[in-house]
């Protein structure tokens, strides 16, 4: 994400598992085959394709798979010589945009962009992801630093949450890290207050994410920090239970009855920003998050959050394959 903006013709970020699983050569900057990329196997990857990895750790070389080329260096050193040589090429190593490759690649972008679409003009309460990063959207500047953590809630962010420039958002990435938003988030605050007034901050976090280090708000309240904190809160860790199934689970042992996954449905987040100060909104509809997101915006001196109730049962768009959500281990 940044490396071009998410509306650039040459982005296919929403057919990467395509790309991914039938590209010939990759080039991997930084990024580790790990279990978030199910390793560089099959069936996520071309079993025949050949890896360019670029790397400043040279034990991070050949780890599950066997790099066709090993670059070890700082990658801005080995891109400029890398597009020095690239350059001299005739033609640019530019490749058709009328070929097979790009055809596949564009129709796959065309068939799942119609899918999220459907999902984002489901606006039926309670809402789903989809329908609540529609109205979230509208609301971000082109260069604020965006800060993701979740399950489904960073996931589909990557898919709903645009970027336009390059070191502006801060998530997991390739190594599934959790309690680390909040974290990056203050972080990201002090260097906009620093380095970039006018800056924001977004923020966005399922709600099993905002408890690993929620009490961070305190540290970005105290410090006025230009951050506006945002909860996708589904009630549970990729799925909760009704608000009227919990409460029946009132009257049982919860400790048994209770899914393993599930937290306490329709819990309150809002509430705690207001104990230092801040400003806590909590919206159940469209209409709630576009009226809520005007105000914060127009008054952003004070931190605010804003907790969005969705659908415990909401999920991600159908995958093509099964093994892109099950356990690569």
């Amino acid at each position: 994400k940044g490396v071009l903006p998410d509306d650039h013709n040459l982005c296919v970020s929403p057919a990467r598992s395509k790309a991914l699983q039938e590209a010939d050569v990759i080039l991997l900057l930084g990024a580790r085959l790990n279990w978030i990329l199910h390793f560089g196997l099959p069936p996520r990857f071309n079993p025949k394709v050949k890896v360019i990895q670029v790397d400043i750790c040279v034990e991070e070389m050949n780890n599950n798979v066997q790099n066709a080329v090993s670059l070890v260096g700082d990658m801005d050193a080995v891109m400029t010589q890398m597009n020095d040589q690239l350059d001299k090429i005739p033609g640019h190593f530019q490749f058709n945009p009328k070929s097979p490759w790009w055809r596949t690649l564009n129709n796959k972008v065309q068939q799942n962009q119609k899918a999220v679409q459907a999902m984002m003009d489901d606006k039926s309460e309670p809402l789903n992801y989809y329908a609540a990063y529609s109205e979230i959207q509208k609301f971000l500047p082109k260069d604020c630093i965006i800060v993701s953590e979740g399950a489904n809630t960073m996931d589909i962010s990557r898919t709903m949450v645009p970027n336009y420039l390059p070191r502006h958002r801060l998530d997991a990435g390739s190594f599934g890290t959790m309690g680390v938003g909040l974290g990056f988030a203050v972080a990201a605050g002090i260097w906009c207050k620093d380095h970039a007034p006018g800056k924001r901050v977004i923020s966005i976090q399922g709600d099993s994410a905002f408890g690993f280090s929620g009490m961070e708000i305190e540290t970005i309240c105290r410090y006025k920090l230009p951050v506006t904190l945002m909860i996708i809160n589904n009630g549970g860790i990729y799925a909760g239970v009704p608000e009227d199934v919990w409460k029946s689970l009132q009257a049982e042992d919860l400790t048994l009855m209770s899914p393993p996954t599930a937290l306490m449905a329709a819990a309150r987040y809002e509430k705690m920003i207001e104990a230092f100060g801040g400003r806590g909104f909590c919206a159940r509809k469209c209409e709630e998050i576009n009226k809520y997101l005007t105000e914060i915006t127009k008054d952003e001196e004070r931190v605010a959050l804003l907790n969005i109730l969705i659908s415990p049962m909401s999920s991600r768009k159908t995958q093509d394959f099964d093994w892109l959500t099950k356990s690569k281990m």
